[in-house]
């Protein structure tokens, strides 16, 4: 095997930047696709420039539908402003209040880690190897600090564009429903592929960039260069983290008020335009799903790979400066950039979609594609990146490894994330019996349904638990902490595609919604409905991506927090690890708790306003007048705003409090504890959470004759299945999800306060 066939460093340095390049060049082709989609009403006369592209034919057979419409056409425009205004407003409010944070947060970070060696700007003997001399600690406080400014930046970036392109392509998805469901399919496909491609990038790209220049200060001390990037990925995860709850809140507000006052009290459409808060829940879905969502997975990005590079500096990698093989987890990424591309044309080029029923079928197949694809991409960077036999750090040993060992630690991980997609979908899809059984619950009433929902939520955990499990244990034997996050990264490479299958979702619901405000005839309904029930399995599919690397991240970085705090074990019987133990699993108690009730507590005044709308505005109700959107949009802002910051608090205070206080051995506990409990309640509450959601859809579509026996839309059934969904609405959209940031997030937190901790912490220990 290998060992002469390796990449040059120099191909490397190109190689990386270019894949980054290709996918962000990529993205911009499609943003300009969708583009053409013309939100203008304009006059098609017969001259011959019209028949460009070769759509002079779809022209043709609008005029015949007579859906040619001009207010339809100039509503959807409107509407999707007004979505796009909501969205943009939220985010750049959310942004400031973050903002502050993080300017302190990086404050912080500079003080903790400047006064491990008291602010000295003299050498220190190495970590690892005490006969070397490493960059002062000030160095490691200073460019830590710049690389958490880097890791949130990109954040924000990323979701706000993810955000921007979700508002943009909405409206033109419901235009295309007029030519037909494929049409309709490829649009909102490939705003999704824009989406996740300047993510995937953008991550890559800055990422690359910042180890070059700090290269030029650090030179040949790449313990010191990679413990400094760790802060790249607490960047990522922290905005991540306001930025999914805050979202989570809003949309939740604003979904659960909408229904609660608009399908139970009045019985008028989900989207219906006479409903107040029916903006606000259409910029809830870009906010929480697509900006909350694209900075989640970036964060998992950043810090598999932060995890990935700390543990190969401190071996034979980085002993004997091999960049090539240093940049192993880089180029698995590029690779992925690669491979997704091509796995996007199967969806929008090479073959169509002509019904509704291929819409599930085509979405499943990118990730079959991308993940077969992926195995040999990794096989290949395997060969050419890494020598035929190295050695990784392993709690202070070096372990050998073969390069086919790691190639299996990447496509275990890639693997057992095909498998919980696929768990995930068999539980969340109205295909299949668990949500059908759901589904027939209803005709008993509400109890029976939230009883059954709860089920299959805990029983959704098994499969993705063993598939979890196996990895660990497989990536581990192969290739010890190394191993890991590895598995990790493998699990993350076809991100591009998890995130375009991912924000397809938000952008088939809204365009539902601008249909059904811009009053579209049934037909269409139909079509966006098909295309938004395909959507919201699919979100439980990435959801369960984003739970499933979060478990392994959050292992990697907690191997590579006990490596750098100098724990060789982490004794369970020992009662300062035990305490921290029980305490760590109660953490995502406490904070699930706390979303819930905020989302509740806004949902509440929700409720009132759009009580009181329908209450005193005369005509509301019969269509004559408009009602206040922006009252329930301001509602939602508001509260997401004010409640996000306790359960953010919670989650960055807590490794820094226990670290402290109680010293590296319970702050191990801590983070063991967080990490297993909180992957359990993550996938039970998201998969509940999506099963509702669709027994609900199940019961509107009236697809079957099982089905048709529970409708229709009114019915006891069908409100049974509604208060089930509402109730799902916390648990899918704002517990569950970011509640895979809390695991990360304190891991990665506790890895960069690493050198504080060791040397300053355990305060109340010492007192005694």
């Amino acid at each position: 095997m290998g060992g002469m066939v390796m990449l040059s460093e120099l191909a490397t340095e190109i190689l990386i930047p270019v894949c980054a390049v290709i996918g962000i060049v990529f993205s911009l082709v499609q943003w300009s696709l969708v583009s053409r989609v013309k939100l203008t009403y304009e006059r098609h006369d017969s001259s011959p420039n019209n028949k460009k592209n070769g759509y002079g034919g779809d022209y043709l057979i609008e005029e015949e539908e007579g859906l040619n419409d001009h207010s339809v056409v100039t509503k959807c425009a409107e509407i999707q402003n007004a979505i796009s205004e909501g969205a943009t407003s939220f985010l750049f409010t959310e942004y400031q209040y973050v903002g502050i944070f993080m300017v302190a947060f990086a404050i912080l970070i500079f003080l903790f880690l400047g006064s491990v060696e008291s602010f000295s700007t003299k050498s220190q003997p190495c970590t690892y190897n005490e006969h070397k001399m490493c960059k002062p600690a000030l160095a490691t406080a200073v460019f830590s600090t710049v690389s958490f400014l880097l890791g949130a930046i990109t954040s924000v970036v990323s979701g706000f564009l993810g955000m921007k392109i979700a508002t943009y392509a909405n409206a033109r998805t419901t235009l295309e429903a007029r030519k037909g469901v494929g049409k309709a399919f490829i649009t909102a496909f490939r705003s999704g592929a824009v989406m996740g491609f300047l993510l995937a990038a953008n991550g890559l790209l800055v990422l690359y960039i910042t180890i070059n220049l700090f290269k030029l200060y650090y030179g040949d001390d790449w313990e010191g260069l990679f413990e400094a990037i760790t802060g790249y990925g607490l960047g990522g995860s922290s905005m991540a983290l306001f930025g999914r709850v805050g979202g989570g809140i809003y949309t939740k507000a604003a979904d659960v008020g909408a229904d609660l006052v608009g399908k139970v009290e009045r019985n008028i459409p989900e989207d219906d335009p006479r409903n107040p808060a029916v903006i606000a829940d259409n910029v809830g879905d870009n906010v929480g799903d697509i900006a909350g969502m694209g900075s989640d997975l970036f964060g998992s990005y950043a810090e598999s790979s932060c995890a990935a590079l700390v543990v190969a500096s401190i071996s034979s990698f980085g002993i004997d400066h091999q960049f090539t093989a240093m940049c192993y987890p880089l180029l698995i990424s590029s690779m992925g950039i690669l491979v997704c591309l091509i796995t996007t044309l199967f969806a929008t080029d090479f073959f169509e979609i002509k019904a509704v029923k291929e819409i599930e079928p085509a979405l499943k197949k990118q990730l079959i594609i991308s993940t077969v694809f992926m195995t040999v991409g990794i096989a290949v960077v395997s060969w050419l990146a890494l020598p035929s036999s190295f050695t990784i750090y392993n709690f202070g040993v070096q372990k050998v490894v073969k390069n086919w060992q790691l190639f299996l630690c990447v496509g275990v991980g890639l693997w057992a994330g095909l498998i919980i997609g696929f768990v995930t979908e068999y539980y969340t899809s109205n295909a299949y019996s668990p949500v059908q059984d759901v589904a027939d619950s209803c005709r008993t009433g509400a109890a029976t349904n939230v009883i059954f929902g709860l089920a299959l939520g805990y029983k959704s955990v098994i499969i993705p638990i063993f598939a979890i499990a196996v990895s660990i244990f497989v990536s581990f034997s192969f290739a010890a902490m190394y191993g890991i996050a590895m598995a990790a990264l493998g699990m993350l490479s076809t991100i591009a595609t998890g995130l375009a299958i991912d924000a397809y979702g938000p952008i088939s619901d809204n365009a539902g919604g601008i249909a059904e405000m811009a009053g579209m005839s049934h037909r269409i309904r139909e079509r966006t409905d098909a295309l938004d029930a395909a959507g919201n399995t699919t979100a439980a599919i990435g959801k369960g991506f984003a739970i499933g690397s979060a478990a392994l991240v959050s292992l990697a970085l907690f191997g590579a927090f006990a490596s750098r705090a100098a724990i060789s074990t982490v004794d369970v019987l020992a009662p300062k690890v035990f305490i921290g133990l029980i305490v760590g699993a109660m953490l995502p108690y406490w904070f699930s708790a706390m979303t819930m009730k905020s989302v509740g507590s806004a949902a509440l005044k929700m409720v009132e306003e759009v009580r009181r709308q329908f209450n005193t505005i005369p005509g509301l109700m019969e269509g004559l007048a408009k009602p206040d959107y922006a009252t329930c949009v301001k509602i939602s802002t508001d509260a997401s705003i004010k409640e996000m910051i306790p359960p953010g608090a919670l989650v960055m205070l807590t490794p820094l409090i226990v670290g402290t206080l109680f010293g590296v051995e319970t702050l191990a506990g801590v983070l063991a504890g967080s990490l297993v409990s909180g992957v359990q309640i993550a996938i039970s509450a998201s998969n509940t959470g999506g099963a509702w959601d669709n027994a609900k859809k199940y019961i509107e579509a009236g697809a079957s004759e099982h089905a048709k026996t529970l409708g229709p839309k009114g019915s006891e059934p069908h409100k049974a299945a509604v208060i089930g969904d509402t109730i799902g609405d916390p648990l899918k959209d704002t517990s569950g999800p970011s509640l895979n940031i809390l695991i990360k997030l304190m891991a990665v937190e506790s890895l960069v306060f690493a050198p504080f901790f060791a040397t300053h912490g355990g305060l109340l220990f010492k007192i005694f």
